[in-house]
């Protein structure tokens, strides 16, 4: 029977930032350079487009486009690609293109419009042909037929993490679902993109997997932004966000980081427990054991994940 792994067993940037035009894939490079000195941390990866970004006719141009860019980031840098689905006639090419030349410098694939296990399995083939066996994929989840399957994909050793694709789930209902389904609000209250949403997250979740929350189109809204990733932390279980707009990598950052008083106490419940060689303490009147010190273990972890500063008896956990 396969074991479902822990969940928090993945721990990435809270933030996965798209770009597909030249300019503004070189911008978010150096944007995530200068955030990265900010923070101490790399907050948020770069994941270069060829699905949206490719003009039709010049796939294999910016194929070659993105493993330069790729090639060129900094050492330390998380980039990633979004390549063709793997019924696209460029899908092969694409791999072959960036995946053979610059697999070693990429942090994951992410593959769109998956349907079935076996659209992963297919791409996890190529990946490994074109010489990264040990590349991580990720997996956008864009129609009612995937959602049902989403237990199934996420189960997956190679899949680090699912995002639901907002635009192609609506548009897949045939009008079924209004305009306002695709809005930073209307996303939060339509009952069937709700359901996917809770659907994706919990199938994540049993896999030990990531959950990536879906865009919000309004980029020049950031109250809006912030508002949209907080609602999906905190009420769908979402512990990471697209980003289409350097505008939106703060807001997410913001409503994705653990505030101070849940850091205080996370410290202070860890350093208490820890002191008690992990056996059950009492801490502000509430009992504590290994299942809540592994909550605030992964609080500090995501604390630290989107650079937030750490009181200095904690951040011995991360030496």
């Amino acid at each position: 029977m396969l074991q479902s792994a822990q969940a928090g067993a993945v721990v990435l940037p809270v933030c996965d930032h798209y770009s597909g035009v030249e300019a503004r894939m070189r911008k978010s490079l150096q944007l995530q350079a200068e955030m990265q000195q900010e923070f101490g941390v790399c907050v948020f990866d770069v994941t270069l487009d060829c699905e949206d970004g490719a003009p039709v006719g010049g796939e294999a141009e910016h194929a070659a486009l993105v493993s330069e860019l790729a090639l060129g980031a900094a050492a330390n840098a998380r980039v990633a690609v979004r390549v063709h689905p793997v019924d696209h006639p460029s899908f092969h090419a694409d791999i072959a293109s960036i995946v053979g030349k610059a697999g070693h410098r990429l942090c994951h694939v992410m593959l769109p419009k998956v349907e079935t296990v076996a659209d992963i399995e297919h791409a996890v083939r190529a990946i490994d042909q074109a010489g990264a066996p040990a590349l991580a994929v990720h997996a956008l989840i864009e129609s009612p037929a995937a959602v049902h399957r989403a237990f199934d994909i996420a189960a997956h050793p190679r899949l680090q993490s699912l995002s639901f694709g907002l635009m192609d789930f609506v548009s897949a209902h045939a009008g079924a679902i209004p305009a306002h389904g695709m809005g930073a609000l209307g996303q939060f209250s339509h009952p069937l993109v709700l359901r996917a949403k809770m659907e994706i997250s919990s199938a994540c979740h049993a896999h030990g997997k990531v959950p990536s929350h879906c865009v919000v189109t309004e980029f020049n809204d950031t109250q809006a932004m912030e508002n949209a990733a907080r609602r999906a932390s905190q009420e769908l279980g979402y512990t990471r966000m697209w980003s289409i707009h350097p505008a939106q990598i703060r807001p997410i950052l913001a409503a994705m980081s653990p505030d101070d008083k849940d850091i205080e106490t996370a410290c202070a419940v860890l350093l208490a427990a820890q002191h008690a060689e992990w056996a059950p303490i009492s801490h502000a009147g509430q009992l504590h054991d290994r299942a809540s010190y592994r909550f605030f273990w992964q609080l500090l972890q995501r604390a630290q994940a989107t650079g937030r500063k750490l009181p200095l008896e904690a951040q011995r956990f991360f030496v």
